[in-house]
């Protein structure tokens, strides 16, 4: 019998080299912040308020980052009702894969392939199926149970997760991160100044002080 696990094919090689591509930039960590950090940047997925808000909020996670679960779990529904919703700030999520890296980037990819509507609920579902991963699901199964709720077909989901094109783009977005300094997941940047206390009442704190700027 075909095993229907998704096999991640010609798009693992990509998978090594983007391990590589951290590995080798890891001696930036340290280095200052850009603009990039708080300005816009190439495939930022964002929500809230438009380009060029007085406040943005720049998150770095992964979608197989424990971490990142967490705080999905815990603090963005608050966040995301105080700031995102009321238009206060621009949130702008962005990608960078932590191991298992096949399985990050293949999220990852289907997240965008689902289409900008559906982007942060794939990552969300994704994040949310690690509890299934610990259970004894295999990870790639999950992957590919939610690219399938979000309307992939299995060609094109196929396709999704073995466009290298897509994974060299992403490859230069987390060479941009690395550029910046970042290390680890999940990151948090108010207007380009990383937060280190990342609950609610933190990150709240910083982004209160940079509205009341006049």
């Amino acid at each position: 019998m075909r095993d229907n696990r998704f096999r991640f094919a010609s798009m693992s090689r990509r998978a090594a080299l983007t391990g590589a591509a951290l590995a080798s930039m890891a001696a930036l960590a340290g280095c200052g912040e850009s603009a990039g950090a708080a300005g816009a940047a190439q495939g930022d997925m964002a929500l809230g308020a438009a380009e060029g808000a007085k406040v943005t909020v720049v998150e770095y996670a992964s979608v197989t980052c424990g971490h990142c679960a967490a705080w999905q779990e815990q603090v963005w529904p608050q966040f995301k009702a105080k700031y995102v919703d009321t238009g206060k700030i621009r949130y702008v999520f962005r990608e960078f894969p932590t191991p298992p890296q096949d399985v990050a980037v293949a999220g990852f990819l289907v997240a965008r392939c689902a289409g900008e509507d559906k982007y942060f609920d794939v990552v969300d579902a994704i994040m949310a199926s690690q509890k299934e991963w610990a259970a004894g699901v295999q990870p790639a199964d999950s992957v590919r149970t939610i690219a399938t709720g979000a309307g992939l077909s299995q060609a094109e989901f196929q396709a999704c997760v073995t466009d290298t094109e897509a994974v060299k783009q992403m490859e230069a977005r987390i060479q941009a991160a690395q550029g910046m300094g970042i290390t680890g997941t999940p990151t948090f940047m108010v207007n380009g100044q990383r937060v280190t206390d990342i609950t609610l009442d933190g990150l709240s704190t910083a982004i209160d002080a940079e509205l009341a700027k006049s």
